[in-house]
C-alpha cells in the first residue's frame, strides 16, 4: 500500500506550479470637498505607493461611513515560473545534437519550474538513487548499513566509484529494487537499467527533483539519519569533480552528484549534475540532464549555463 508521504507528494506533485502574488489593499476615506468630492488613499501591502482619486459621492460611502476603513484582496497577475525558465534558457546556447533539461526548485518557499522534456540517461547521477534506495530498505528492515556498504557508498558518491555502485545495484536488486524505491519515493519518470547497466537508468529533470526533496526536504521517505548521510557524502565530492549545478552556487554553498557518460553507439556524451546550491544564504535544488554533446567539456560548459539559468528564475541574476 502506498504510504500517506507518498500519496501527498502525488497529489501536489510539484513541477509547472505557478507563483501568485496577492496584494491587499487598505481603502480610508480621508476628507470631503465643500462640493461633496470625496478623495481616499489606497495603500497596496504589496510596497505599492499611496495613490489618491476622486470619486462622486454616488460611488462612495455616505458621509456616515466615512472614518471607517475597508479591506480588499487585490490579486495580480499569475507568474508562470516555467516561462520564466524558459525565458532564462534563451540565454544557454545549444548547439548540433545536443539536448537538456533543466529543473529548479526553491526550499524556503517550495515553488519550482521545469524547461525541456522527455527522458535522459543517468549516468553516474543514478548513484544518489542507489544509495537512498539501499537507506530505504535498511530502514524498513530496522537495520544499518554494514562496514562494507558504507565503504561502497562512500567511494560511490565521493569519487563516483562504479565498481562500488555496481555492488549496490546488486544489493538493492538492481532496476527492480530502484523502481520499487523510486515508486516510493514519488518518481513517476524513471526506469532502472537493465541488467547491469545501472548508468542506463532512464529519469527526467523533474524526477531527479523529486528524489532531491527526498535528500534535502523535511517531507521525505527516508530518516534525518540517513538524509544527513547522503547530505554529507555529497558535500565532500572529489576535486576534480566540483563541477555542474555548483557553477550557480556562492563560494562552497553546494552537494552534488554529477554523471558523464561517452555513449558508444553515437560518440557522443550524456552530461548531468543534480544537487543543492546555495546563494545569498537561500538554498535550491537543481536537476540539469544533457545528452549529445561532442566532448566532455561542451557538455560540461552547457550544464553549468542550464544551472545558472534556473537559478536566475528565483535570484533576479543575470546570467552570464
Amino acid at each position: 500500500m502506498e504510504s500517506s508521504r507518498a500519496a501527498r507528494r502525488r497529489a501536489r506533485r510539484f513541477p509547472r506550479r505557478p507563483l501568485m502574488y496577492t496584494a491587499l489593499a487598505c481603502v480610508a476615506v480621508v476628507g470631503v470637498t465643500a462640493g461633496g468630492t470625496v478623495y481616499v488613499k489606497a495603500q497596496a501591502h504589496s510596497g505599492a505607493g499611496v495613490v489618491s482619486s476622486a470619486a462622486t459621492p454616488s460611488a462612495l460611502p455616505s458621509p456616515a461611513t466615512t472614518t471607517t476603513t475597508q479591506e480588499a484582496a487585490v490579486a495580480e497577475p499569475v507568474v508562470d515560473l516555467d516561462e520564466r525558465l524558459a525565458d532564462a534558457m534563451k540565454s544557454v546556447s545549444v548547439t548540433g545534437e545536443q539536448r537538456v533539461s533543466a529543473a529548479v526548485l526553491d526550499l524556503e518557499s517550495g515553488d519550482s519550474a521545469v524547461h525541456g522534456a522527455g527522458a535522459f540517461d543517468t549516468a553516474s547521477i543514478v548513484k544518489v538513487d542507489i544509495l537512498a534506495a539501499l537507506l530505504l530498505r535498511h530502514q524498513e528492515a530496522g537495520t544499518r548499513l554494514s562496514t562494507q556498504e558504507k565503504a561502497y557508498a562512500t567511494k560511490m558518491i565521493q569519487n563516483s566509484d562504479n565498481a562500488s555502485a555496481s555492488a549496490l545495484w546488486d544489493i538493492i536488486g538492481k532496476a527492480p529494487g530502484l523502481d520499487a524505491a523510486n515508486e516510493k519515493f514519488g518518481l513517476t519518470g524513471t526506469r532502472g537499467g537493465d541488467g547491469a547497466l545501472w548508468g542506463l537508468t532512464r529519469t527526467t529533470a523533474a524526477d531527479q527533483l523529486a528524489l532531491l526533496q527526498q535528500v534535502f526536504g523535511d517531507d521525505s521517505e527516508l530518516s534525518e539519519a540517513s538524509r544527513s548521510y547522503l547530505r554529507e557524502l555529497m558535500g565532500q565530492i572529489a576535486a576534480d569533480q566540483r563541477w555542474g549545478v555548483s557553477a550557480a552556487a556562492d563560494g562552497s554553498g553546494w552537494a552534488l552528484k554529477n554523471g558523464w557518460l561517452p555513449r558508444s553507439t553515437t560518440g557522443l556524451w550524456d552530461i548531468n549534475s543534480i544537487g543543492r546550491v546555495t546563494v545569498d544564504g537561500h538554498a535550491f535544488l537543481v536537476a540539469v540532464l544533457s545528452d549529445g554533446n561532442t566532448t566532455q567539456a561542451k557538455g560540461i560548459s552547457l550544464v553549468e549555463a542550464a544551472a545558472k539559468a534556473a537559478v536566475s528564475v528565483f535570484t533576479g541574476a543575470a546570467v552570464r
